[in-house]
C-alpha cells in the first residue's frame, strides 16, 4: 500500500479536487468503516446517512450532487461515475495486489510436449499435461490441472486448485478463482431399457478474452462443438453452466445461477442470484431477471422479469402484494360466505 496526495489521486480518476489538496490518504474503505487517513465513494442517495456519518475525509462523489446537502470539512473529489473512479483509486492505493510471481516452481509437473511461455508462474503441485500451452504473462497458482491439449491466453490468472478439463481453451485476461472446473462432462444419458447410460462428451470449453470466473464455478464440455462464454462477460461463484450453453458479451451471472443445457444467453444479460434457467431457451440481448427467478420460456430482448415462473417486473410486484393480502381477503370471503347462507 501506497501513500498519495488528494490531489495525486484526483488527477488519477480525473476529477474535480474541492478542499484540501494536500491531504494525504494511505488507503481506502466504505463509508461506514473508513478512517481519516482513508477515501471513499458515494454513488447512492440511499447511503446518505452513511455519507453524513462517515470519518473519511476524502470522499469520491457523483458531479451531479450540486443540490445535496454535504457535510463540512470533507475533501470532495467529483467525477462522472464514483465506484469507476474508486477502482481506479484502489488501483493506485494497492498497486501489489496486481503483481503475480514469475516462474515455474520445481514442484511443478509439466508434460514436455506443453508449450510454456518464458514469463509465466506455475505454482506447486500444478500438473499441466500433454499438447497443453501457456501464454505469456500468465498465472497459474498452486494445484492447477491443466488437461491435455488446452489453450490458455496471455495475461490471465488461474487461481489455486482450478481444473482446466483437456482441449479447453481460455482467452486472454482471464481470471478464474479457486475451485472452478471447467471441460467437466456434460450432463447427458440416454434411457435404454429402463436404464440411463451415458452419452460420450466430445465437445469443449471456450471462454473468451476478459471474462472473470468465480469461485467453484462449474462449466460443462459441450456434448458436441462448443460450450462459449463471451468476451467480457463476469461470472459469480458458485453457478452451474451446462453442456452446449452460449452466454454472449458482457454478461453478469450472479451467485447460485443454474443454466440448463443448450440456452443461449445474449449479451448484456443479467442473471441475478439464484436464477435458475431450463434448457433450449434463448435469453435476449439486455434481459434483466431478478433474484431467484424461474425462467421456463424464452425472454425477448430487453425484457426485466421478476418470479417463478418469471413475468414482467411490474406485474410479478403487484402479485406479490396482493399474496401478502391474501389471509385479509380469505377471512373476508369466510364472513360473506356466512352472511349469504345465513
Amino acid at each position: 500500500m501506497t501513500s498519495f496526495t488528494a490531489q495525486d489521486i484526483a488527477a488519477a480518476v480525473q476529477g474535480q479536487l474541492q478542499g484540501n489538496q494536500a491531504l494525504r490518504i494511505d488507503g481506502a474503505a466504505g463509508l461506514e468503516d473508513a478512517t481519516p487517513a482513508q477515501i471513499s465513494f458515494f454513488h447512492n442517495m440511499k447511503y446518505l446517512d452513511s455519507l453524513q456519518s462517515s470519518k473519511a475525509l476524502a470522499i469520491i462523489i457523483p458531479d451531479n450532487t450540486n443540490g445535496a446537502k454535504l457535510p463540512e470539512g470533507k475533501t470532495w473529489i467529483r467525477v462522472t461515475n464514483p465506484q469507476w473512479a474508486f477502482a481506479q483509486a484502489l488501483t493506485l492505493l494497492y498497486p501489489d495486489r496486481n503483481v503475480h510471481p514469475r516462474g515455474i516452481h520445481p514442484k511443478a509437473v509439466i508434460d514436455p510436449t506443453a508449450e510454456i511461455a518464458s514469463d509465466v508462474y506455475v505454482g506447486p503441485l500444478s500438473v499441466i499435461e500433454a499438447g497443453a500451452s501457456v501464454s505469456s504473462g500468465t498465472t497459474l497458482y498452486s494445484g492447477v490441472y491443466v488437461g491435455a491439449n488446452v489453450r490458455i491466453g496471455p495475461d490471465s490468472v488461474i487461481y489455486s486448485n482450478v481444473t482446466l478439463y483437456g482441449e479447453t481453451h481460455i482467452g486472454a485476461r482471464v481470471i478464474i478463482h479457486a475451485g472452478a472446473v471447467l471441460g467437466s462432462d456434460g450432463y447427458g444419458f440416454a434411457l435404454k431399457d429402463g436404464k440411463h447410460h451415458k452419452i460420450p462428451q466430445v465437445g469443449r470449453v471456450v471462454v473468451e478474452d476478459d471474462v472473470e470466473i468465480g469461485a467453484n464455478v462449474t462449466v460443462d464440455r459441450a456434448t458436441t462443438g462448443e460450450t462459449r462464454i463471451g468476451a467480457g462477460t463476469k461470472i459469480d461463484n458458485l453457478v452451474h453452466i451446462a453442456h452446449n450453453v452460449q452466454i454472449g458479451r458482457d454478461s453478469l451471472i450472479v451467485a447460485q445461477v443454474g443454466i440448463s443445457g443448450s440456452t443461449r444467453v445474449g449479451d448484456h444479460v443479467t442473471l441475478a442470484g439464484q436464477v435458475g434457467v431450463t434448457g433450449h431457451l434463448t435469453i435476449g440481448d439486455g434481459a434483466v431477471i431478478a433474484a431467484q427467478s424461474g425462467i421456463m420460456s424464452n425472454v425477448a430482448p430487453g425484457e426485466v422479469l421478476f418470479g417463478s415462473p418469471a413475468r414482467p417486473h411490474r406485474e410479478a410486484m403487484k402479485l406479490e402484494a396482493l399474496f401478502g393480502k391474501l389471509p385479509e381477503m380469505y377471512a373476508l370471503l369466510k364472513q360473506l360466505k356466512k352472511k349469504v347462507l345465513s
